[in-house]
Formats: C-alpha cells, structure tokens, sequence
C-alpha cells in the first residue's frame, strides 16, 4: 500500500514539474526575448537612377517595405520626397508630415509642400515649417549614390514633437 501512494505521489509530482516546464519556458522566453533580439538591419531602398530624378523639382517616390512584428510579417506601402537643386547632391524627405504623419503632396504653382490635414506648409529646398502646426521641419534621410542610383535609409521618427528623434 505505500509503494503505491509513493508511485502517486511522484507520478503526480513529475507530471505537476512537466506541466510548468511546458507553460513556463515559453513565457520565460517571451519575457527574456527582447533582451536577445537583434538590432534590425539598416534598410537602404533604392530610389531610382539620379539622372531621371528632375532638377529644381520634388518627385515623390512609392516604395513596399516589410514590417515585422514578433512572427507576423506585413507588408508596408511608404514613400518619399527626392529633391535636387544641382543634379549632384539630393534631399530626401520622409514622406510623413511631422505633425500627425499624414502623407503631403507638392504644390507646383506655389513652390511648397502642403499637408491637407492641417494646413502644414514646408519649403521644398530645406523642409523648413512655412505654416501650420507642424512642430519641426520635414524629416530627412541618410542618401548615398551607388553606380548611379539614389538610395535612402529609411526610419520613422516620433511625430509631434519639437526634436526629431527616432522611433
């Protein structure tokens, strides 16, 4: 009789061990996985070649990057703003407003970008605020030219606030 309430009480023991090693790792796990995570790869998005890109006029450029988040993996539309004066150096701008990250657009007859949503006016030279709400200038990202194409790396920054800073 007490061999067999010995075999329970060790059956049940391991059985009560195996059950919190099964819940237990993968929350342990989940918890600790920020902690291992890599840094994510600088995304360089080809922007097209420099000599098809207009001098003296922004040309906004439509890309897909990938977003991921734990083992869901989305697709993501986004764009920028190209800019050259010279045909040599190039601004490009986020294509989110400052403000609240709506998407401008260009203004032709008043040379300016304009953000629908509130009104917000930035210069398309420098991207500095005109009007409106916005609390700081356009956003601009690392270019570099390879073999004659513009590439960016692209981020998003915290809207709304006066210092840009990454998200």
């Amino acid at each position: 009789m007490t061999e067999r309430r010995t075999f329970f009480k060790w059956a049940a023991a391991f059985g009560a061990f195996f059950s919190a090693l099964l819940a237990g790792v993968p929350a342990a796990r989940a918890f600790l996985s920020p902690a291992f995570r890599k840094k994510p790869e600088d995304e360089w998005v080809r922007l097209g070649e420099v000599d098809a890109l207009d001098v003296g006029v922004p040309v906004k450029i439509d890309f897909v990057s990938t977003a991921k988040d734990a083992w869901v993996e989305t697709r993501v539309l986004r764009n920028v703003w190209a800019y050259t004066a010279d045909g040599e150096h190039f601004t490009v701008y986020s294509g989110r407003c400052t403000h609240l990250g709506c998407s401008y657009g260009y203004d032709p007859k008043e040379k300016t970008f304009r953000c629908p949503c509130h009104n917000g006016v930035f210069d398309v030279k420098s991207g500095a605020v005109l009007g409106g709400p916005p609390p700081r200038p356009l956003d601009t990202l690392e270019t570099k030219v390879e073999n004659g194409t513009l590439l960016a790396r692209y981020e998003d920054f915290r809207l709304g606030v006066p210092q840009k800073a990454a998200v």
